[in-house]
């Protein structure tokens, strides 16, 4: 696509912080209807300095919008026993765990411990099994949303915000006519993502090291949840130039989407505290998210809301703020 002067139109950049301050206004709303300050806890028992980072927002952003928040420092050998204590706590509302903590399979372990009425992450089994499922609430009345992983969500908002989603059709179909690679297939970002992403009606690439899997529900949406296919021999190389959305959060400066394969015109998204694309990317992109930070802590905000309405049955924002 040009100009009337034969010039590819310029690249728009999208910063965190345009996202974050429209949906504070939906979150200052919210907050406002609640009538009191919600208290979120958070724990760190580890060292990695992105960790650190992410508390510090955290703090920030709770002060500048009106939660409390009780940042506690702790030993991980001494960790279970505090998150049980605060799941008690009636004065807690929300609980955020800093990972990682053992870096291993006992982290998921530490996920289970929370509360399911106070994990404003989302991880726990209930959570990620209506999350794969294509299970949106807790209750038949429709009443109480499942909560969704803060930067899985937080993605999906800036793709809201940039309307890749079409508001005319369906909720559920929104993403339909669409085709997405996603670098990263995590457990705890990358594989949430492109299920939710598919159970949305996008044809979904998921690529990492081992390759690359089609997330979909089939064709014409016949399915009701995702289904997976395992596509042999592909590679990202496979997947860019049929992408008009790409979302890239490889955590190494190695990693980089090679531009010259980025369809003409593409959203590109990077969730990495590294930079997985390449400067000349706005020479081919049509919109590109730098980071995605801020948001993802709105994001965190917004879910602590939902799990104060949830666990007191009065959530009436369900039908106006659906995911």
């Amino acid at each position: 696509m040009t100009d009337v002067e034969g010039k590819k139109p310029q690249c728009k950049v999208v910063t965190a912080v345009t996202v974050a301050q429209h949906l504070s206004k939906e979150v200052n709303a919210d907050l406002a209807k609640l009538g009191r300050s919600p208290q979120l806890v958070g724990f760190l028992a580890n060292d990695d300095p992105a960790a650190r980072m992410y508390a510090n927002w955290t703090k920030k952003t709770c002060s500048e919008s009106g939660f409390s928040y009780d940042l506690r420092e702790v030993d991980r050998d001494k960790l279970e026993d505090q998150l049980i204590a605060a799941n008690e706590d009636d004065a807690v509302d929300g609980i955020i765990v800093y990972y990682p903590i053992y870096g291993n399979r006992q982290d998921q372990y530490v996920q289970q411990i929370l509360d399911v009425d106070k994990d404003v992450e989302g991880l726990n089994h209930r959570y990620i099994f209506n999350m794969y499922q294509n299970v949106r609430f807790l209750d038949e009345q429709q009443l109480k949303k499942s909560i969704l992983p803060c930067t899985p969500l937080a993605i999906i908002k800036i793709l809201e915000y940039v309307q890749v989603y079409n508001g005319a059709l369906p909720y559920g179909d929104r993403l339909s006519g669409h085709t997405i690679t996603v670098a990263n297939r995590s457990e705890v970002v990358g594989r949430p993502l492109a299920a939710l992403l598919a159970n949305d009606g996008a044809v979904v690439y998921s690529v990492d090291v081992t390759g690359v899997q089609q997330f979909s529900r089939g064709d014409g949406l016949r399915k009701r949840q995702h289904e997976v296919v395992d596509k042999r021999d592909w590679a990202i190389e496979d997947c860019l130039p049929l992408s008009d959305v790409v979302i890239s959060g490889v955590p190494s400066d190695n990693f980089k989407v090679p531009t010259a394969l980025v369809k003409e015109g593409a959203v590109c998204i990077n969730f990495s505290s590294d930079k997985n694309f390449y400067p000349n990317i706005k020479e081919r992109a049509s919109l590109y998210v730098p980071t995605i930070g801020k948001v993802t802590i709105i994001i965190l905000l917004r879910n602590l809301l939902r799990i104060v309405r949830n666990r007191s049955g009065q959530d009436q924002t369900a039908a106006t703020h659906p995911s």
